[in-house]
């Protein structure tokens, strides 16, 4: 039959009404309007005439059994027509629309087109079919019956959920922890589609524990060390044997990756580093790894390391008899400035210390002068204009024991000389290696900052030093030496911690390359290598800034009586500024009284949220 006005014909599987014909084209009126289309783009479903395509989409499908035309098809491939006239008899062409979906959508036949023979399905297609069908219901039904009990306990209404409902929030979870962007269950509940909702919700049915930390998980970051393993060192390269010098890495209590290590010769400083880039070269799959991670995480709970557990038995300074390293050798000149430097790869003897017994042991031979070397140091910057910026620090540590609510410990970090001398010492080798690199040519990264914006009427006190601190401008890294006028260099890079920076790995990897006298990353390569890793450390450095918050929420969670003392250190009329020295942790608050600067006061926390990480603090009446 051919294609006549008026006919009833399909148009990407909607229904189309015929309303002209011109030539070899044909118009047509669709749900989306009128179109001029080719006869092939439209198959015919009924010749007609209908009315319009109004009556056509207004029509409903006539009660029907379909089991009748079933059976007396079974095994052959009937016309459309055949089938309708067989169970409707006559009928009008508009209802030939709601027919074909009728059988398109029916278990018994498959229809692929109305001028195509239909084929019929066998009765076990037919039984398994119906069986997904009443499973499929099945299943939306208890869906629905989960998203009610789900707002309920949103609103408070119920305090659990039935124990099959956390597969549904699985959905929820990955949304939570940023691995989707789209969540169908908070959206289809009526719950805000954010992540905070989401953790909230988790909270709340009880899926997650109030103490589970999401944190690192939002930011890309695993929990777990580096997958790749690091090639074992080529001993093959000779190594300067230094084993007969005292030398010393000194830490905190729990480091346990020590990657630096001091020791004096003479009137030579040589400051040991660990020296991963013997075997993690550019582009092996360790360094890539590495690069991905930007930057070794530490979190309460643990350290997850940007390069393999291995790394540390191989490199780590202090963990075996004799340690390999990157050893920076400088000489002074009469002022305290560097002199000259070099820098070489070695065999060391290291003896670890923690900064407590380093600096109950300043005064030994071997330590003494690098003490002195330190505040040698620290008098020619701070002449320089370096800011030295003093506020307190805390320790997180987390215990997860078999049974119960984890145990939360945030330790004051106590202040010992060996820490600043420290500190110097490895300002000490960055700046000599940015030095060696401009003087010998090596495309390098430089680390620069501008000059702070700090008020020359300081306040004292720790309202003083959190002025400094929001006066300094953020770090830049180039390839052009430049000043760092937060230290008072006038130029500088880091190179101290290549186990745990990827920027650091890199540097050492050029330095590698310098020192076998093969080609050198040239300066676009290196910044884009450094670049990429410094992306993802920047997600490390959140993921612990939000981990630290985590848990200090937590701790003040379990413990609703705790009251801690507050510093006054920014005013702004009846609002303040206040730091919590115990906690390491700044918070505005509104004054009834007028406090001055560097007042104390005792707060209480209250409001703590988890998911949104706020919490409110609280004066405490006399």
């Amino acid at each position: 039959m051919k294609i006549s006005e008026r006919s009833l014909v399909l148009y990407k599987t909607q229904a189309a009404v015929v309303t002209g014909l011109s030539g070899d084209k044909i118009d047509i009126e669709t749900p989306g309007g009128s179109k001029k289309v080719r006869e092939k783009d439209v198959e015919l479903l009924h010749i007609g005439p209908v009315k319009n395509l109004d009556s056509v989409l207004r029509s409903k499908v006539p009660e029907a059994d379909l089991t009748e035309a079933f059976l007396f098809f079974q095994g052959e491939s009937p016309a459309l027509q055949d089938i309708i006239e067989l169970v409707w008899g006559a009928c009008p062409a508009e209802q030939w629309w709601p027919i074909w979906q009728y059988l398109s959508a029916s278990f018994e036949f498959v229809c692929k087109s109305p001028e195509s023979p239909v084929s019929t399905r066998t009765p076990d297609e037919v039984q398994t079919l119906k069986n997904r069908s009443r499973a499929k219901e099945m299943e939306e039904t208890e869906r629905a019956a989960f998203l009610a009990r789900l707002k309920e306990v949103q609103n408070g209404k119920r305090e659990t959920l039935d124990a099959d409902d956390f597969r549904y929030l699985q959905e929820v979870e990955a949304f939570a922890l940023g691995k989707t962007d789209k969540s169908k269950i908070l959206k289809d509940s009526g719950i805000a589609e954010d992540q905070a909702s989401a953790h909230d919700i988790l909270l709340k049915t009880g899926y997650w524990k109030t103490h589970f930390n999401p944190w690192p998980a939002r930011h890309g970051c695993s929990l777990k060390s580096a997958s790749v393993p690091v090639s074992a060192p080529d001993d093959s390269k000779e190594r300067l044997d230094l084993t007969a010098l005292d030398s010393w890495a000194i830490d905190n209590e729990w480091s346990s990756d020590p990657d630096d290590a001091v020791s004096i010769e003479g009137d030579i400083l040589w400051v040991h580093v660990a020296d991963p880039a013997a075997t993690v070269v550019p582009d092996s799959s360790a360094d890539k790894e590495a690069r991905s991670r930007g930057s070794t995480l530490y979190v309460p709970e643990g350290a997850s390391r940007m390069l393999h557990e291995d790394s540390l038995g191989f490199y780590a300074l202090g963990l075996t008899e004799t340690s390999r390293a990157l050893s920076f050798r400088i000489r002074f000149t009469e002022t305290g400035a560097i002199d000259e430097a070099s820098i070489h790869r070695t065999l060391v003897k290291v003896t670890r210390l923690t900064y407590r017994q380093a600096t109950e042991r300043k005064d030994e031979s071997g330590l003494a002068p690098l003490f002195a070397i330190a505040r040698r140091n620290i008098e020619r910057r701070n002449a320089a204009g370096a800011v030295q910026i003093d506020l307190p620090e805390v320790h997180y540590s987390v215990k997860m024991p078999d049974e119960g609510e984890p145990i939360v410990s945030i330790e004051p970090v106590a202040e010992e000389e060996a820490a600043d001398m420290v500190r110097e010492m490895m300002l000490l080798a960055g700046e000599a290696a940015a030095r060696f690199a401009f003087k010998n040519k090596i495309p390098f990264q430089y680390v620069s900052q501008e000059a702070p914006e700090i008020p020359k009427d300081l306040p004292e006190g720790l309202a003083g030093e959190y002025r400094k601190r929001r006066g300094m401008r953020s770090r830049k890294v180039g390839t052009i030496p430049a000043d760092h006028a937060g230290l008072g260099l006038g130029m500088y890079s880091q190179v101290t911690s290549p186990l745990r920076r990827y920027g650091d790995l890199v540097s050492h990897q050029q330095l590698h390359l310098f020192l076998d006298k093969k080609p050198l990353m040239d300066t676009d390569d290196m910044l884009t290598r450094i670049a990429a890793g410094d992306s993802a450390a920047r997600e490390c450095t959140l993921a612990e800034r939000e981990s630290n918050m985590h848990w200090t929420l937590v701790r003040l969670s379990q413990n609703p009586q705790w009251t801690g003392t507050a510093v006054v250190v920014e005013k702004n009329g009846p609002q303040a500024v206040i730091m919590i020295p115990e906690l390491a942790r700044e918070a505005r608050i509104n004054l009834r009284d007028d406090a001055p600067l560097n007042s104390t006061l005792a707060v209480r926390a209250g409001n703590i949220h988890l998911s949104s990480q706020s919490v409110t603090f609280i004066p405490v009446e006399d």
